[in-house]
């Protein structure tokens, strides 16, 4: 049922069982107008940015090592998992943006006004260790990203990343459009290494071509199987759930039902846009192993440092490992961003708790750097490697709780009102996310199983 309120003249949901409080990040909520009339192009520019900070979680160092193991074991075949696990997280993230700006509320927000306490508080907890997992597989890929450039030992690599915290803190005190034109230019660099080291390998653009359409193989072939199961598993982050149903909400574009459908369209479309920018470095990544790797025999790479030192004899250019290397660390410095802006949306939305910006980043890199640290210190590279593993466990297990409520969120109409997510594309996400859980639980049992 709808109620409308008199102070505002707007429509209110009745279906949450909380009245909607102060919104996450409230010190950049709604703080980017929007325009309200003019040319399509200019009304998405002003929408453009939130995408681009999702687009970051699709390209941490879980992905580059899988697209590097997939390229150099079976060259391109693999490209069409790519371009399946790309179309999924579209579809996900466009309901993301849907529970933003359709129901006023991050998915932290929804849960606590949605559940009874008991299942709120354990879903926090769920989400904090997600974000904890995520951060920790960002603090290795930010250390050897300085060890590959500067030479810079992991372990002193580890504690370094403690100090990004400056660095977030600085561009929020710009102002929110500061942070994601920060992004986009690290992204913009990204692409750019990528770009030169393609250059340099000069793929089979046919079997690039060939490699986006699904084969038979993949299913009759066990290991081919297994990375496939591997790239669709980790494509999907729950903190970017999280994330872009909070960062959505920074432009203020109005209260009616036709500047919020708008705004859905636009929003939807910036993620869209972004997604496809992952998939383009995540297929780059794919296309570059099994151009350098694969073509020359080497069929077992998998470690970034491995792939490191590998490229400069195939390529035959001493600058190919540099950019490997400087896109690794631009990787590492987006993912600081992000999980910074992630775990404040958690925190607040579950809690309501509001921590300044620096002690929320702080406990949460601290929780991350502990254990990177004493295992780099204990156990050298190959730990770390290790550690970046359960990592990806510890994402996949708490993946189904982020999903599930989403879905079911932007199916309710009670919840939703007019912006209600259409059937078929509540249909569509119903199927995905039946078969995220179920590879991210066949993942996670071959990994227990020691498989």
């Amino acid at each position: 049922m709808l109620q409308t309120t008199p102070e505002s003249g707007t429509t209110a949901l009745s279906g949450w069982r909380r009245a909607r409080g102060e919104g996450s990040l409230s010190e950049v909520f709604g703080t980017i107008a929007v325009r309200p009339s003019g040319s399509i192009w200019k009304r998405l520019l002003a929408f453009l940015g939130p995408g681009y900070l999702v687009a970051v979680g699709y390209m941490d160092p879980g992905n580059w090592a899988t697209s590097l193991a997939a390229g150099s074991k079976f060259g391109y075949a693999l490209l069409s998992i790519a371009l399946l696990s790309n179309l999924m997280a579209i579809v996900l993230q466009a309901l993301c943006t849907r529970l933003g700006i359709g129901a006023g509320r991050d998915l932290a927000q929804a849960c606590r006004d949605a559940f009874p306490r008991a299942l709120s508080i354990p879903l926090w907890l769920a989400a904090e260790l997600a974000i904890c997992a995520t951060d920790l597989a960002e603090v290795i890929g930010t250390a050897i990203g300085l060890n590959l450039l500067f030479g810079i030992p992991l372990a002193l690599g580890v504690v370094l990343t403690a100090l990004d915290v400056f660095i977030v803190l600085a561009m929020q005190r710009l102002g929110f459009r500061w942070v994601e034109a920060t992004i986009v230019a690290l992204l913009g660099v990204i692409a750019a290494c990528f770009a030169i080291q393609i250059a340099l390998a000069q793929p089979h653009w046919g079997a690039v071509i060939r490699g986006f359409v699904p084969s038979a193989e993949i299913i009759r072939n066990p290991e081919q199987l297994y990375l496939a199961l591997g790239i669709l598993g980790a494509t999907v982050m729950p903190h970017n759930l999280y994330l872009h149903s909070g960062v959505v909400q920074t432009r203020r574009y109005g209260k009616s039902l036709a500047e919020r459908r708008e705004a859905v369209a636009l929003a939807t479309a910036d993620s869209t846009l972004a997604l496809m920018l992952a998939l383009t470095i995540n297929a780059s990544i794919l296309i570059l192993a099994a151009a350098t790797f694969y073509a020359r025999g080497e069929t077992n790479v998998a470690e970034l440092d491995q792939a490191h030192a590998f490229l400069a004899p195939l390529l035959g250019s001493a600058i190919a490992p540099t950019l490997f290397a400087i896109a690794l660390l631009c990787c590492g410095l987006n993912s600081t961003v992000t999980a910074t802006l992630s775990g404040q949306i958690v925190m607040e939305g579950f809690l309501d708790i509001h921590l300044p910006g620096w002690a929320r980043r702080l406990i949460t890199r601290g929780i991350a750097v502990v254990p990177a640290a004493v295992v780099t210190i204990w156990y050298g590279e190959q730990g770390t490697a290790r550690l970046l593993i359960l990592s990806q466990v510890v994402l996949s297990l708490q993946l189904p709780f982020a999903v599930v409520p989403l879905v079911m969120f932007t199916a309710d109409r009670r919840k939703m009102g007019e912006l209600v997510a259409p059937r078929w594309l509540t249909a569509i996400a119903v199927l995905i996310a039946a078969a995220i859980i179920l590879l991210n639980a066949k993942l996670i049992f071959d990994f227990l199983s020691g498989r």
